[in-house]
């Protein structure tokens, strides 16, 4: 397994990364007045993470973030920020996540395989219609990408070799096919199988929104259920979470936020080549459920990530250490890490042996969700990625790490019951 650390966090927050192209950009929100407000409880002994949110986000400009923490199993921190924002953000805003939805779609791969639905060793092969467009024909090693595989991203394809993302290259397909956009699943998968693996499948690590693209027809495949369906009865619902749901491109659910970015393109939704501003329509989250699609609010994501504890609801120790498990025959890279199923993977001395973290981004965009190996969990999210001071979001990640360290003492409240019947 040859990806830098680096080279993953431009990876797994490079979801978006595609649906700019060549976009114009738009002209900058100014603001007259510098506002900045907070919702939730302020927690005064976790003061450092309202600090760092804070410079974070005046720094960039954003005008909505979260914040949601948890020591020892407890919900201690749940915030709102707005910068200039013109509505308050709450701490059940909702929120694009982006590429933390693989964790969603790889754990409801699992839950089947605990319920003996599938077995992770299946080719995929055995679930899909993997017919290639007329006149070309399938790679035939399409037939050695298992769902291990498939959600570890050693399927064979690779967007960096070939500067294709298919998720982001809907013109791009629809002219090959010869049909109208908005594209269909099945229209990517059908362009896909006529296209040519780049690598041996399980050889290489090469992300891969596709791959999760194709994780999800999987789940309904299996399941009989449509895949956000599945999600919220088997993963969600035992957890206690009702507000996530996958996203609409255009439109936006009741409480979910405006997304900013100062960049526009071409729509994605029809024919008509309508420039739009970058979230609205550059990109269809339709297309995207499976790798990219789900709303959540920060204290949701931590609800979330309850789910890969001992004792959880949703699933048991066997498939708790799939997900964790070291791929093979890749292993551990030079940096010390590796992608498990639908998390990175640090593993690490003490407590649960490991740290696991992914981050997401589209236009407009921004999340990142961490837990750490000595009990600790954050989310956070932001309504855009960039910005005109061009700044790096990466930096949250150290800042978030800066916060938690600076906690001298943890308080012994818990916050579940205000945010989860």
């Amino acid at each position: 397994m040859t990806v830098s650390r680096r080279a993953f966090a431009k990876l797994v927050t490079a979801a978006g990364a595609g649906a700019l192209g060549a976009g114009a950009a738009a002209a900058p929100a100014t603001a007259t007045v510098d506002t900045w407000t907070t919702t939730g409880t302020t927690v005064s002994a976790l003061s450092a993470f309202d600090d760092a949110m804070k410079s974070f986000m005046q720094a960039r400009n954003i005008d909505a973030g979260q914040l949601a923490v948890t020591y020892q199993g407890r919900l201690v921190l749940a915030r709102g920020y707005g910068h200039n924002s013109p509505m308050p953000i709450q701490p059940t805003s909702l929120f694009r996540v982006a590429s933390l939805s693989k964790s969603l779609t790889a754990a409801a791969v699992v839950r089947l395989a605990q319920d003996g639905k599938l077995s992770l060793g299946d080719p995929i092969t055995k679930f899909l219609d993997l017919t290639p467009p007329a006149g070309q024909s399938a790679d035939p090693r399409l037939a050695k990408v298992t769902l291990w595989r498939l959600l570890q991203h050693t399927g064979g394809w690779d967007r960096d070799l070939t500067a294709f993302d298919p998720v982001f290259k809907d013109r791009i397909i629809a002219d090959a096919l010869g049909v109208p956009m908005e594209l269909t699943h099945s229209d990517v998968i059908r362009f896909m199988s006529g296209q040519p693996l780049m690598h041996e499948p399980g050889s290489t690590v090469s992300y891969s929104n596709y791959g999760y693209l194709l994780a999800g027809r999987i789940v309904e495949k299996v399941s009989g259920l449509p895949y956000e369906t599945y999600v919220k009865q088997k993963l969600l619902a035992p957890l206690g979470i009702t507000r996530m749901g996958l996203g609409w491109t255009v439109s936006r659910h009741a409480g979910e936020v405006g997304y900013r970015s100062q960049y526009t393109g071409p729509t994605v939704l029809d024919n008509s080549g309508t420039v739009v501003d970058a979230p609205y329509g550059t990109f269809s989250i339709h297309i995207h459920d499976a790798n990219g699609g789900w709303l959540a609010s920060a204290v949701d994501l931590v609800r979330w990530a309850t789910a890969f504890d001992t004792g959880s609801p949703v699933l048991n120790s066997t498939s708790i250490g799939r997900v964790f498990a070291v791929p093979s025959p890749t292993g551990v890279n030079a940096d010390g890490w590796y992608y498990g199923l639908g998390w990175a993977v640090r593993p690490v001395t003490g407590g649960t042996g490991r740290n696991t973290w992914h981050t997401g981004s589209f236009a407009g965009t921004y999340s990142i969700l961490v837990r750490t190996y000595h009990g600790m969990s954050w989310a956070a999210v932001f309504n855009q990625r960039d910005d005109e001071s061009g700044l790096s979001y990466a930096p949250i990640d150290s800042a978030l790490w800066t916060a938690s360290r600076a906690v001298s003492s943890w308080p012994t409240h818990n916050l579940w019951s205000t945010y989860f019947a």
